[in-house]
């Protein structure tokens, strides 16, 4: 809000200072005063106390205190009537220049309670300051022969004060020959001139004195005054003279800095200084020339300065003057052309562009590769190139125009052999002496799907133990592929087929990218032994190349099947056999036989017999042989024996763990005379069945003895030729093999397949191949059975 104090009436102040007291309670109103620049110490500005609404009693109590954010020691207030007074000199000039605004802000702190106000103080600006020129006194000088109406520009005063006070007028003293020219242009600016108004006499007036004054539009005015001294000066009337128009030199462009390119003379027929002679380059001189000439200002020598070069400029055209040092100087002209020759300083340039990289690995030949351009910034001989490739490359240049080279392929590329191939284009020019340059690229190659996935064998074999868990990993197949990217991006997959009547992918599968190949269900080795199948590999080229690799997995056996009680002639419950035996029976009679099979091979399926203790520990009168089965008696039976006999066999295998079965066998013992009647029947037909086998047996054992012996030769073959393939899969060493059929250690044990075992490469190997013989019809006994059971009848035919 402004205000702006007068005297009036008192019901006018008191409303006013209502209205002020209200406002700035509100905190948005704001007091302005006006004083003029350089007001004297203890100018009144104006009662702030009063026009804010405070009491002259609370300024001292409430701390009422002024800051300005400009200088605070320009105004002050007086506390004990509250009234704003000028405190030191105020000069608008120093405080605020040329700006059209001026004021003295303040801010008005009471505290109790904390109250600020804001106070602008406009400062006004008064005529204070007078026109000033540049200089006091101006020098000018004008030759006699300068024609009427010539203007020569003078500069104008300045005056700090704003507004009409620095509103400026010019006048100067009267002269017959010359006026001032005030001219004011669109932008408000003053150009100020000296006219001249007709022709001037040297020889009559040789100079002039004139006072050239300026005021301001203030009131009083202030005025500035210039002193003007024109001095005239006697005419030159003869110019210096070349005597020709043109000079050509020539000069290497090796030439070393300071070498004299040539003498230039100029005469003028004046005298004195008019004739004297100041050669330079006439204005305004090409920085080329500047940098690379340099002129004598009184010789008129002509010398290089920097370095030349010809393949910049071929050509410096040089204008040169001589201006005589007349009083009026004239001057003369002439035409410098220094012409440069080439000497071989500049080695050629190998540009290779257009480059078709990579380059696919099928390219043909005479393929364009790469655009190749040389040049050379010299000129003639210098500037002649010739072009060579760094030798033994498939590649060789082409030319196909003047400096311009074709870069193609000279023989077929296999990426797999070179990848990339660095080519240096060596560029050399024809100077004395040669100068020589090269460039390089890396030419890749690109690659082709030509080749197929390959694995490391054709074949591989896997064992793997049977009963496995689904899914279990049984092997990684791995094939590599020559190519690059998606060239050799391998994938597998089975290669399908049926085995038995399943599907192959029912069994096991291979992971499209790790090559790892895993069963899908467990496997039983009394199912299936071996599990011969294909792998297929193929990349990712378009078209695609694949290959095979054949894997042979061998289902490992495991104790998981424990031995089988086969059934007996005389068998009455389950797993019990009834045997009749006379008290006659001596020791080391045979009196039974419990049969049993294993459906395990090797170890697992060998068999053997323990005899269990009967309930109370009493001791048995029999015995059972530990592999065969048979059940003999140990002493002599008396009538202490009990007429039956409970006998528990304990039939176990040799796996780990051990599996079992319990045979029972109830042994009577009957009288000498009962054993023929009860048993006639029976040994009748059994002694003829059996000595109708005997031949039969004898052939089935032979045979039996060599399909196994055969196994056996081809197994040892198989595993030495694949032990002398790979010497680093470590040593197969089986041991000597042995055909266990009928001997000591056993009679030959009831089994469904054939069972053999191969170096598997998993722990210690076993040196014995066991080889067993296919199920017999319960009917049909072993040989040795046969042999025990006639000589089991001999015995009762000989005990009556």
């Amino acid at each position: 809000m402004l205000l702006f104090w007068q005297t009036g009436p008192g019901s006018r102040c008191l409303l006013l200072s209502l209205l002020l007291l209200t406002t700035w309670e509100a905190g948005s109103g704001q007091l302005h005063y006006s004083i003029p620049e350089e007001a004297k110490h203890g100018t009144f500005v104006g009662r702030i106390a009063q026009d804010l609404g405070l009491e002259l009693t609370e300024l001292v109590p409430r701390l009422f205190r002024v800051a300005s954010k400009d200088r605070g020691d320009l105004l002050e207030v007086n506390l004990q009537n509250g009234i704003l007074f000028v405190n030191s000199r105020i000069d608008r000039e120093e405080l605020c220049g040329r700006s059209a605004e001026c004021s003295i802000h303040l801010e008005v702190i009471v505290d109790r309670p904390l109250q600020v106000f804001h106070v602008e103080v406009e400062v006004r600006d008064i005529n204070d300051n007078p026109p000033v020129f540049p200089e006091t006194n101006k020098n000018i000088v004008i030759a006699e022969s300068r024609p009427p109406e010539t203007r020569f520009p003078l500069d104008g005063a300045s005056d700090a004060d704003i507004g009409v006070n620095s509103a400026l007028t010019y006048r100067l003293d009267p002269s017959d020959y010359f006026a001032l020219d005030t001219q004011n242009n669109r932008e408000r600016t003053s150009s100020l001139s000296l006219v001249l108004k007709k022709s001037l006499d040297r020889e009559e007036i040789q100079e002039y004195s004139l006072l050239l004054t300026a005021s301001d539009g203030g009131k009083p005015e202030l005025t500035g005054t210039v002193q003007l001294l024109i001095t005239i000066l006697d005419v030159n009337d003869n110019a210096p003279e070349f005597d020709r128009f043109v000079y050509k030199v020539k000069v290497l462009e090796d030439a070393l800095n300071g070498t004299l390119v040539i003498n230039l003379n100029a005469t003028d027929p004046d005298e004195g200084i008019n004739g004297d002679i100041i050669y330079s380059f006439r204005r305004p001189v090409s920085p080329a020339v500047v940098h690379t000439f340099n002129i004598d200002p009184n010789s008129g020598e002509v010398r290089t300065k920097g370095l030349l070069d010809f393949e910049e400029i071929k050509l410096y055209e040089i204008p040169v003057e001589a201006v005589d040092k007349g009083n009026i100087p004239m001057t003369g002209h002439c035409t410098l052309l220094v012409e440069l020759l080439d000497v071989n300083d500049n080695a050629p340039e190998v540009t290779i562009t257009s480059l078709s990289l990579p380059v696919r690995e099928d390219a043909q030949p005479s393929t364009v590769i790469a655009l190749v351009s040389v040049s050379d910034r010299d000129s003639g001989d210098n500037g002649q190139v010739t072009c060579s490739l760094t030798p033994h490359l498939p590649f060789k240049l082409v030319s196909t125009f003047k400096n311009y080279y074709s870069l193609v392929l000279d023989s077929a590329l296999d990426r797999e052999t070179t990848a990339d191939y660095k080519v240096v284009v060596t560029a050399r020019d024809r100077g004395s002496p040669s100068l020589w340059s090269t460039a390089s690229v890396s030419v890749e190659v690109a690659d082709v799907n030509d080749n197929a996935p390959t694995f490391g064998q054709p074949e591989y074999t896997v064992f793997v133990k049977e009963n496995n868990p689904p899914g279990a990993h049984i092997f990684t197949v791995s094939a590599m592929d020559a190519d690059a990217q998606e060239n050799a991006l391998v994938s597998y997959s089975l290669v399908e087929r049926r085995v038995g009547e399943r599907l192959l992918s029912s069994y096991v599968s291979v992971h499209a990218e790790s090559g790892k190949v895993f069963a899908l269900q467990p496997l039983d080795h009394e199912e299936l032994e071996l599990l011969q199948f294909q792998v297929s590999a193929r990349d990712a080229g378009v078209p695609a190349l694949g290959s095979n690799v054949t894997l042979q997995v061998f289902v490992l056996d495991e104790n998981d099947n424990a031995p089988t009680l086969l059934p007996h002639r005389a068998v009455g419950a389950v797993g019990t056999v009834t045997e009749l035996v006379p008290r006659s029976a001596g020791s080391g009679q045979v009196v039974a036989k419990v049969r049993a099979v294993d459906a395990d091979s090797g170890y697992n399926a060998w068999l053997s017999y323990e005899l269990q203790l009967a309930a109370g520990g009493m001791r048995s009168p029999f015995r059972v042989g530990l592999y065969t089965g048979e059940i003999s008696t140990t002493r002599s039976l008396d009538e202490a024996d009990a007429p039956r006999q409970r006998l528990l066999v304990l039939v176990k295998d040799h796996g780990e763990p051990a599996l079992t079965a319990t045979a029972t066998v109830l042994v009577s013992l009957v009288e000498n005379g009962q054993a023929p009647k009860i048993s006639s029947l029976a040994s009748e037909s059994t002694a003829s069945s059996e000595a109708s086998l005997v031949t039969v047996n004898v052939y089935l054992i032979i045979a039996i003895c060599s399909v196994s012996s055969l196994l056996v030769l081809t197994l040892l073959l198989y595993t030495a030729l694949r032990c002398s393939a790979r010497p680093t899969d470590g040593a197969c060493a089986p041991g000597k093999p042995m055909l266990v059929c009928s001997s000591a250690v056993g009679s030959w044990s009831y089994s469904q397949q054939r069972r053999q075992r191969v170096c598997s490469g998993e722990g210690p190997p076993k040196t014995d191949l066991m080889a067993f013989s296919p199920s017999l019809p319960p009917v049909l006994g072993s040989a040795e059975d046969t042999c025990q059971r006639e000589r089991q009848v001999e015995h009762l035919k000989e005990d009556p």
